[in-house]
């Protein structure tokens, strides 16, 4: 590990501890279902540390700044691995093949629980489907994975291209692979781009749920229906 890679690691951890609250820590670790350690550090306290430590980075090698995201994965901390996610969002620009394989490399290895399984998806492979649309093709055999993040993540992925209205072929495609899945985090991930769909392309959507009604899950369902009119969210849940 080179100087300014340690030197950074060790200030913001020192930060952390500085913030951390033992009894927001608690609350944390209770609001998940999954197991996780936090240092118990609240939002507006652990932004201004994510902004601190990009100032120091911005202008890094990119071999140094990525290995300073894989000491923060590797320490198994609730925070530092919410700091990957929102520090190299910032490099988006930047996002290619390399990256979106070290993205799909950080799911696998690192990611086991539903936060930095959104980190990584809406904004990291997320970036890197925004400059290369084609890499939602390598996103359909994720999800056979026996990985829950990873099917997951499949649909995560393109919710910025279903804000924006675009792949929308795509993520009917991915939705439909992941219909049957039966974990309920891989439901509400399905749900929730369809729902993020929906504002831009609402004819699309009801045409695509039309034969969804009767058979898929209701949790599903809920949550693509939380952006319809009236009329459609009850057209969809009315069996």
């Amino acid at each position: 590990m080179s100087d300014s890679v340690a030197q950074v690691l060790n200030e913001l951890r020192r930060q952390l501890r500085e913030a951390a609250e033992p009894d927001f820590a608690a609350g944390v670790r209770n609001f998940f279902r999954e197991q996780v350690d936090p240092y118990g550090v609240r939002s507006h306290k652990l932004h201004a540390i994510q902004s601190a430590v990009y100032r120091d980075i911005k202008q890094w090698p990119k071999a140094d700044r990525d290995r300073l995201m894989v000491e923060l994965w590797e320490s198994g901390k609730l925070e530092e691995g919410v700091i990957v996610s929102h520090v190299y969002r910032r490099f988006s620009k930047e996002f290619g093949e390399r990256e979106f394989a070290m993205f799909e490399k950080w799911l696998n290895q690192y990611v086991r629980n539903w936060a930095h399984c959104d980190g990584i998806a809406s904004w990291l492979l997320a970036g890197a489907i925004r400059n290369q649309p084609r890499l939602i093709e390598r996103l359909a055999q994720w999800t056979k994975s026996r990985n829950r993040w990873r099917r997951r993540a499949v649909a995560v992925a393109l919710l910025q291209e279903a804000k924006a209205g675009r792949s929308t072929e795509g993520i009917f495609e991915i939705c439909t692979l992941l219909r049957h899945d039966a974990d309920d985090m891989v439901q509400k991930g399905v749900g929730w781009i369809l729902k993020e769909t929906y504002p831009k392309r609402p004819r699309e959507v009801l045409a695509f749920l039309d034969a969804w009604r009767a058979t898929a899950p209701r949790l599903l369902l809920r949550i693509a229906a939380e952006k319809m009119t009236p009329q459609h969210k009850k057209w969809l849940l009315t069996k």
